[in-house]
């Protein structure tokens, strides 16, 4: 089951390729900034901390460039900000922005910021996602749009059903929480979404990673092929005819795309560790590592889970759903010692079932399309409505009539 009270914070946009300089006045200041350069949303800024306060800022600008952003922090009346701030603007290239970090709640003098156009005004002891956030928002256009949430599915091992799990979670996020959501299979030289949704389209994700020049909104509303009303696919070739050796931003432009013309993106991840694959899932919103209940799969997990929580400190684990459990006549490491192991709780169970999920995948359907019924039916539902942050959608009797709906549209259109 999924853990209570686990509902997605605001999605903060990552910050564009920018140079931000700082100049405090404490340690705790300059130490919080530091630690926000190391998080996964500002991995595209190049910043710099330094001491001096306003002063070290004017004195800094009088014979060079100004940054994209000026952070300064100020003490009050003994760091005479009014003079620093009338002072910096002889000095201060148009486009700059300025952010004040202050010590004193002071209605006047926060007026008098404004009035000298100081971007944004933060109140100390700040916090990096505070500063992030607050950094963010000054590239985010006003009425935009919000950002995308990017949702990373990946296979503690290999065979463990994680792409069968991302594209029966994308499939339940736009049917049952009514939100337009991308599956993108990443797997380019094996990937299985097209055949798991019955669909055969011309072109594919290998067009807008081979051809970065070309790709812009346009060619990617070409790429995508639609599944249902607010499911898209991007596919996979799944073909041989070229080696895959991917840069390690191969990506970005795909994602960032993605993330501002849908609200969610499944990311079917494959189980490989690259230098793509790994920025990849630092950089995502949420991640689901798909295991089976066996040892090599606590192992890679434990792993995996270590080394994104270094990379992703102001952001909750990763989640850990355990697939395949109760398979006959093999011996399994229950739930309860997994978690201990982990020393993390598992957020999802999926029990093993060959004949549905075997009949699913032939049939090129979804587990609700065949049994709406069945116990990893509600699972997926229960993983849809936390990850998306809104309360579960309870099916309705009329839905348990959908698959003989489905099987009955197939022979009308045969």
């Amino acid at each position: 089951m999924a853990e209570p009270n686990q509902t997605p914070e605001r999605i903060i946009a990552p910050v564009p390729r920018i140079t931000i300089q700082a100049f405090c006045e404490t340690q705790d200041t300059a130490a919080v900034i530091e630690a926000a350069t190391s998080d996964r949303r500002m991995q595209k800024a190049h910043v710099k901390v330094q001491m001096g306060g306003g002063a070290a800022a004017v004195e800094a600008y009088r014979h060079a460039p100004t940054p994209n952003v000026i952070v300064i922090e100020t003490q009050g009346a003994k760091s005479r900000p009014i003079e620093c701030l009338d002072a910096l603007a002889d000095v201060c290239d148009p486009g700059t922005k300025v952010i004040i970090v202050g010590h004193v709640n002071d209605v006047m003098l926060y007026r008098q910021f404004i009035q000298r156009g100081v971007s944004e005004y933060l109140m100390a002891p700040i916090d990096p996602i505070g500063l992030i956030q607050a950094v963010s928002d000054l590239f985010s256009a006003p009425g935009v749009k919000p950002v995308g949430r990017t949702i990373a599915v990946v296979g503690a091992k290999g065979g463990v059903g994680a792409s069968t799990l991302a594209h029966n979670l994308a499939w339940t996020i736009a049917r049952e929480q009514d939100t337009a959501t991308v599956i993108a299979d990443l797997d380019i030289a094996f990937g299985t979404a097209s055949l798991n949704f019955n669909q055969d389209p011309p072109q594919g994700i290998a067009e807008a990673v081979f051809s970065p020049e070309r790709l812009d909104a346009n060619l990617l509303d070409r790429l995508l092929s639609k599944c249902s009303d607010n499911l898209t696919l991007l596919a996979a070739p799944a073909t041989l005819d070229r080696t895959i050796d991917l840069g390690e931003p191969a990506l970005d432009a795909v994602i960032d795309l993605l993330r501002g013309a849908v609200p969610c993106i499944v990311l079917d991840v494959p189980h490989v560790w690259t230098a793509w694959s790994r920025r990849l899932l630092i950089s995502a919103d949420e991640i689901l590592i798909v295991s089976a209940p066996e040892l090599a799969s606590l192992r890679n997990t434990k792993n995996m889970l270590t080394l994104l929580q270094q990379n992703r400190p102001n952001d909750h684990r990763a989640r850990v759903v355990l697939n395949g459990v109760g398979m006959p006549k093999r011996p399994e490491i229950s739930a309860a010692e997994f978690a201990k192991a982990l020393d993390a709780p598992i957020f999802a169970s999926l029990p093993f079932d060959a004949n549905l999920f075997g009949t699913a995948a032939n049939n090129g359907q979804m587990i609700g399309e065949v049994q709406a019924g069945a116990k990893a039916t509600d699972v997926f539902s229960t993983l849809a409505a936390t990850l998306v942050g809104r309360p579960e959608t309870r099916r309705g009797r009329a839905n348990i009539l959908e698959p003989l709906l489905a099987r009955l549209q197939r022979r009308k259109v045969s």
